[in-house]
């Protein structure tokens, strides 16, 4: 639903107009903003193109209002950001672009609104606004939000208006040398239909299903950003199934195309992994905004390609594939170039116990099943509970119920031994330094056995998660390996 400009942007707007008028220049909203607007979905983000130099343009609006201090270059780039309140202003000079086949980096002249938008990648992303004309009409009290909602009129050469009516993305120009020229506009084509619920039309489809090898050429910090953003939207399953039939999945997650692959043996098949997954990354996405949650979704079966066997009493079997897993995360990481550190860590650990909680629903389940993977999940237990839950994909909606009600009696006794116990985030008593200034001893393979018994002991049950009862058992397990305390 198309909605009026807010009055506040409106100011904004006229305020950055007078600082193109005294440079006598000519500048426009464009893009995002204007396409979001349209669709009802206000933005903060505002991208302003200017005929002339962007830079100045920003330069001379920041020393107007006395914010030079919010200001941003990027010269390399052409580039200037400014910050006010909850808005991010871009500032670029309108320019024409030309690529050559081996680079995504463009030679860039200058160039009119026209030649700007020509560049543009997609009809919705080419709308744009004169800011001369904002002022203009806002001066002369005729902004009519009856016969234009907006209030102003939008610059719209390739119908980017209609594209955004029929839930459309379209490229501007030639499909081909659209998506040569800069191959990521591919992954920008899905993030796009995956956050706005868009069709990708069918001639841009096919040409992004012919181009798809020139997505090699982009780095893997480019594509991770747009995988990114299509794992935060709302429902990443469209994005993801685009890059699988538009060919993109195989080159950049090869791991999960593979697992689009069904094999039958005597009569019996397996469920395709890959459809599963991505109703449990939707699954988890209608219950949390966590990215990485949503990533340990994706990954959750990776293994499962790699441990696959069919064994004649059973059928197919996975065994393993959480530990294999938990493995090829940080293999993809790497090579994705997403994060190495407590992210990562997350999703590789939520992989490798993502099996353990439906384990636990047997009533003969001991508290010490409990007490070890609170202990391994830590503060990660509820965000585990949340995936295993999501890994429920069955149509027979009475077997879902009854998966569900096995999870909240798991959730019950977790509850009800962090309770007693407080295993969560818990480290043992007593540590190594303990150990060793207890028996006089230098870091070895002793203190480490020692350390260990009495973190099992512990989890066990058969001594109190207390300091006296843990250094009491460590004397005793130091006595049985030849040592005395030196005090």
């Amino acid at each position: 639903m198309v909605k009026t400009l807010p009055s506040q942007d409106i100011d904004l707007f006229c305020n950055l107009a007078v600082t193109v008028e005294a440079l006598q220049t000519e500048a426009y909203v464009i893009g995002g903003y204007v396409r979001d607007h349209i669709l009802g979905r206000p933005s903060k983000d505002i991208d302003i193109v200017c005929v002339d130099d962007g830079i100045v343009l920003a330069r001379e609006y920041a020393k107007a209002h006395n914010i030079l201090h919010e200001l941003k270059t990027y010269s390399q780039f052409g580039v200037a950001m400014i910050k006010i309140g909850d808005y991010e202003i871009e500032f670029v000079s309108a320019r024409k672009e030309s690529y050559t086949q081996d680079s995504r980096k463009p030679k860039v002249e200058k160039g009119s609104i026209s030649d700007d938008q020509l560049r543009r990648d997609f009809t919705i992303n080419a709308l744009a606004i004169s800011l001369t004309e904002i002022l203009k009409k806002k001066e002369a009290h005729i902004i009519d939000a009856q016969s234009n909602p907006l209030g102003f009129d939008v610059i719209d050469p390739f119908g980017g208006i209609e594209d955004l009516s029929k839930k459309i993305i379209r490229t501007p120009t030639d499909p081909d040398k659209t998506f040569s020229d800069d191959p990521l506009r591919m992954m920008r084509a899905v993030r796009f239909a995956s956050q706005l619920n868009f069709e990708i039309q069918p001639s841009t489809k096919e040409s992004i299903k012919k181009n798809a090898h020139r997505i090699d050429i982009v780095s893997k910090e480019r594509i991770s950003i747009e995988l990114n953003k299509i794992m935060a939207s709302k429902q990443p399953s469209i994005g993801l199934s685009l890059m699988e039939d538009l060919d993109l999945m195989k080159r950049i997650l090869p791991e999960m195309s593979i697992m689009n692959e069904v094999d039958i043996k005597n009569g019996k098949g397996h469920k395709n992994n890959f459809y599963h997954t991505l109703e449990v990354i939707d699954n988890v996405a209608e219950n949390s905004d966590h990215l990485w949650l949503r990533w340990a979704a994706l990954m959750h079966d990776i293994g499962k390609p790699r441990t696959k066997r069919f064994e004649e009493s059973v059928g197919w079997t996975f065994h393993g594939h959480e530990v294999v897993g938990e493995r090829m995360v940080k293999q993809i990481f790497r090579r994705l170039k997403l994060p190495l550190d407590h992210k990562m860590k997350f999703v590789s650990k939520l992989v490798r116990l993502h099996l353990r909680p439906i384990a636990l629903v047997n009533e003969n389940t001991t508290d010490s099943a409990i007490r070890r993977l609170l202990y391994e999940a830590g503060e990660d237990i509820d965000q585990l509970m949340l995936l295993c839950e999501a890994d429920i994909t069955s149509k027979n909606k009475d077997k879902v119920n009854r998966y569900l009600q096995n999870y909240v009696e798991v959730r019950r006794r977790i509850n009800e031994v962090e309770a007693r116990d407080k295993l969560r985030n818990w480290h043992p008593p007593i540590d190594g330094a303990i150990i060793m200034k207890t028996f006089n001893l230098k870091p070895c393979k002793t203190v480490g056995v020692i350390k260990t018994a009495i973190r099992e002991a512990i989890l066990d049950g058969d001594i109190e998660n207390t300091f006296d009862a843990a250094y009491t058992f460590m004397i005793e397990q130091g006595k049985i390996l030849g040592l005395e305390p030196i005090n």
